[in-house]
């Protein structure tokens, strides 16, 4: 009988063996159970289904495709990532996550299918570098079951089928703690370089949520690198700065190209990338005004040659849900304090970007427990991986330093517990974010399992022969008590659960009760094999039935939010509609106009929001301006020159700036008669685009001339 220890030692990382022969790729490697190779595969390809299941269906993400757009249109814009292919406007945060479904997008054309297939592959790396990674950590039944459970975590199964920034977020880290892995178990330092490499592009994707998994990758080298304490040091400094090099490399393009030869930095009121990635998308979201400038700067209300607007203000309302009022802000869906509703899902304030969180409030700190718009699309494995790290820490308390089980178990709980930690402290606008734990928690429940079977299995009585059966009891009435809110969705589960967990509990049982006085008989051995499988139906029957119900594009979420399974109770309908990508036969009519009156004019177009200019970039329109930092001054000029003739202007009044209101009263007004458009269809021309529009909220068309630009 192999023991826990020997199985640790025997699974330690090592050197991975030649693969198999080509040809062959379904059978198993050499040093791996016949089984390991197909079971891998089959997980791999049921991960595929998932993600690629609704992918000509996955929609358009409102803000996100506008800039995959225009990336895949102009190689500036790719590289600065802008939501305009003129390159004259960032996106609020770093884009780096857009630039494979901007690839796709040149390669395939522009479809919602071409950019959620870069996802769907990032998935599957997922998946299957996961199993590498436990399977050298606890064995191949441990990966096989941790690439499982990552594959039916609810919240990646709606994930990877949409094009957004957490699925390759969530690649990085895992390719990053693979690297780790291997860099902590060896003497070699070319690892923990990769290691860093790639959490420094992750930080492309999703910023400062990258740095997530440092702490841990950070304790776990320093504790048990097989290495002295001053070499594991110096490797750990020398990593650092690869770390911070490969992150800072954009905000680094940004500060040092001339401010002229780039475009405006959104998100920040001094046109700063410092400002917009580590001031509003880093530490505002906790500490308010720590990094100057971060914000929105409005149009027309900034300095000369297109300074810094006025920084948008914070309100707290609702159970310390902050609304940000500024350029580009939208309504999250969701509840605050007390279950009042925030406005409609899929709201957009007229830039389309995403609302950034307030303070949190006193429940605030609890929400990945209680709060139902995250729990069951994360949550179901709480306390199994919680028991098993506990279980593992215990069980190897009193081995060697670099002991790669604990080490293993120290490195995962520290990512799980930063990970937790920092997403109670912030406000969480999409259920995506909570995919950072989705890692941790598949790779801890796997291994908890196998360790726990095994030490079962090996124990002849006392607390070890009884904590799996109280794991699973635990696990079971968690999930009980999560599901008893869906009982309409999946009526068979919390009985399928019970009758699990009672069947595994009279099974496992029959061993303990017999091995005080002699060994499991074969028959006693097998009924406990089937009590295992049994345990393992109560425990992992919820967030497949979650996951699976993404084949069923009601319940697979959208590209504005990540969701699998039904709507939380009380909130129906909260999932957002995709953006609209195609013209209104009006805003046709006025392009048209707007070509052929335009003359020379650099922009067809400027206005104040890019919701109002998106359906031009949409449509490959000529260059486009979206205003947002320019001052009166820098605007009036671009007027002067001939840059501009057509402006469009918000007739809702929240977004008047210093620059619409110069254009109501130098420019002239342009009927929309005269482009061959219903007035009053016009009204209604930009419904359905992200935002609640009523009826005489439609942007106003004006033109400017040269001469204009002298009226006051």
């Amino acid at each position: 009988m192999t023991s826990l220890t020997s199985t640790s030692s025997r699974t330690a990382p090592s050197a991975d063996p030649t693969p198999p022969r080509r040809g062959r790729f379904w059978r198993s490697p050499p040093d791996q159970p016949r089984w390991a190779r197909p079971g891998l595969l089959g997980i791999a390809a049921l991960a595929a289904l998932l993600y690629a299941w609704n992918i000509t269906s996955s929609g358009f993400a409102p803000y996100y495709s506008l800039a995959a757009r225009s990336m895949s249109e102009s190689w500036k814009a790719f590289l600065f990532t802008t939501v305009d292919p003129s390159a004259t406007l960032t996106m609020d945060k770093i884009g780096g996550f857009l630039w494979p479904q901007a690839l796709s997008a040149r390669i395939f054309g522009f479809h919602d299918w071409a950019l959620t297939l870069p996802q769907c592959v990032m998935g599957v790396i997922s998946v299957l570098v996961m199993y590498r990674l436990v399977r050298r950590w606890q064995g191949p039944a441990a990966g096989l079951l941790a690439s499982g459970l990552l594959t039916v975590t609810p919240v990646a199964a709606s994930m990877f089928g949409h094009a957004m920034p957490d699925g390759s977020l969530t690649m990085c880290l895992v390719l990053a703690a693979d690297q780790y892995q291997k860099a902590v178990g060896t003497a070699r330092l070319r690892p923990l370089l990769l290691s860093a490499l790639w959490i420094g592009i992750g930080f492309q994707m999703k910023m400062m949520q990258a740095w997530i998994a440092v702490p841990a990758f950070f304790i776990g080298y320093l504790v048990a690198a097989p290495v002295q304490l001053r070499k594991r040091l110096g490797r750990l400094a020398v990593a650092g700065v690869v770390l911070f090099s490969v992150s800072l490399s954009w905000v680094a393009l940004l500060t040092f190209t001339p401010k002229d030869d780039r475009p405006y930095v959104d998100a920040s009121t001094n046109n700063s990338a410092v400002a917009m990635v580590f001031g509003y998308n880093g530490f505002d979201r906790m500490l308010p005004g720590l990094i100057d400038g971060g914000g929105f700067a409005r149009p027309g209300d900034g300095g000369e040659k297109g300074g810094a607007g006025r920084q948008a203000t914070a309100e707290i309302k609702d159970g310390g849900k902050g609304e940000r009022r500024g350029e580009g802000r939208r309504e999250e869906e969701g509840e605050g304090k007390g279950g009042e509703k925030s406005k409609e899902p899929g709201w957009y304030g007229p830039d389309g970007g995403q609302q950034p969180p307030g303070k949190p409030g006193p429940s605030d700190w609890f929400k990945l427990l209680l709060d139902s718009r995250f729990t069951p699309q994360i949550g179901w494995l709480y306390p199994l991986a919680l028991c098993a790290l506990a279980f593992g820490f215990v069980r190897h308390r009193a081995g060697p330093r670099t002991d790669q089980a604990r080490t293993g178990y120290l490195m995962w709980g520290v990512w799980l517990a930063a990970a937790a930690g920092v997403l109670s402290a912030l406000f969480i606008p999409h259920t995506a974010y909570v995919a950072s734990l989705a890692p941790p928690l598949a790779a801890l429940s796997a291994a908890g399992t196998v360790a726990l079977w095994r030490a079962h299995r090996a124990a002849t009585g006392g607390w070890r022969a009884w904590t799996l059966p109280a794991v699973i009891v635990a696990e079971a009435g968690w999930t009980v008590h999560l599901a008893s809110d869906y009982t309409d969705f999946a009526p068979w589960l919390i009985p399928v659960v019970v009758v699990g967990a009672l069947a595994a509990l009279v099974s496992v049982t029959v061993p303990i009760r017999r091995s005080a006085t002699s060994r499991p008989s074969p028959a006693a051995r097998r009924l406990g094999s089937a009590g295992l499988l049994a345990g393992c139906l109560a425990m992992f029957a919820a967030p497949a039935a979650w996951s699976l119900s993404v084949l069923d594009e009601r319940h697979g979420g959208s590209a504005f939010d990540a969701s699998a399974g039904p709507a939380p109770a009380g909130v129906a309908g909260r999932v957002a509609r995709n953006a609209d990508t195609s013209m209104t036969a009006d805003q046709s009519k006025l392009l048209a106009y707007v070509q052929k009156h335009g003359g020379s004019a650099k922009y067809t177009l400027s206005a104040e929001t890019r919701l109002d200019l998106a359906p031009y970039i949409y449509a490959e329109a000529p260059p486009v301006l979206p205003l947002t930092g320019r001052s009166l001054t820098w605007y009036r000029e671009r007027v002067a020159s001939g840059e501009v003739s057509f402006a469009l202007v918000t007739k809702e009044q929240f977004w008047k700036t210093a620059i619409s209101a110069w254009v109501e009263s130098a420019c002239a007004k342009v009927d929309p008669r005269t482009y061959g458009a219903d007035p009053d269809s016009a009204a209604d021309a930009d419904s359905g685009r992200g935002r609640d529009r009523g009826k005489g909220s439609s942007p106003t068309l004006y033109h400017c001339t040269p001469g204009d630009a002298d009226r006051p």
